[in-house]
């Protein structure tokens, strides 16, 4: 059976979180691996274009729209969906890059931009990493500068037991 890794980036806004997978996507692609990604939104989601065939079934009423094409597929749904069933969505992949959801329980990288921001290693469980802004002296996990990731994603790699293709 495939085993999936799930990895959260978490912390606040503007900390760098989507550059930071962006990076992780890329570097970890190159290495042969299937790579997702699932991202919370604390705003009202809207992915579809006003005045779209699918966007006026939405008006309309439909609980649900997909869209399919030769390239792409895409579900619409009115409701929220808990980070388990988008993760249950996604099998098959390596590994899954989560951005936010910052309560639930996978192992996390923590952005921290400034020294107020380090609240949230005592908030939050299961920090594995940090990535930061500013100089960080007699932390207990792993410290990258946000301006000097290398070897974030090997640190990752053997930390989730992934393996290169």
């Amino acid at each position: 059976m495939h085993r999936q890794a799930v990895l959260q980036i978490v912390g606040y806004k503007d900390s760098g979180k989507t550059t930071l997978i962006c990076q992780l996507i890329r570097q970890l692609s190159e290495k042969g691996l299937r790579i997702g990604t699932i991202k919370h939104d604390s705003h009202e989601l809207r992915l579809d274009a006003e005045g779209t065939d699918t966007w006026k079934h939405s008006e309309a009423g439909a609980q649900v729209v997909a869209v399919s094409s030769q390239k792409r597929t895409a579900i619409f749904k009115q409701q929220a969906t808990p980070l388990s069933n988008l993760l249950t969505a996604m099998s098959g992949l390596d590994l899954i890059l989560v951005e936010g959801f910052k309560r639930e329980p996978y192992p996390k990288i923590l952005m921290i931009k400034k020294e107020d921001d380090l609240a949230l290693m005592e908030q939050l469980s299961n920090i594995i990493a940090v990535v930061s802004w500013i100089p960080l002296e007699n932390a207990c996990t792993p410290v990258w500068s946000v301006n000097r990731t290398e070897g974030l994603a090997e640190f990752l790699l053997r930390y989730t037991g992934v393996e290169h293709k």
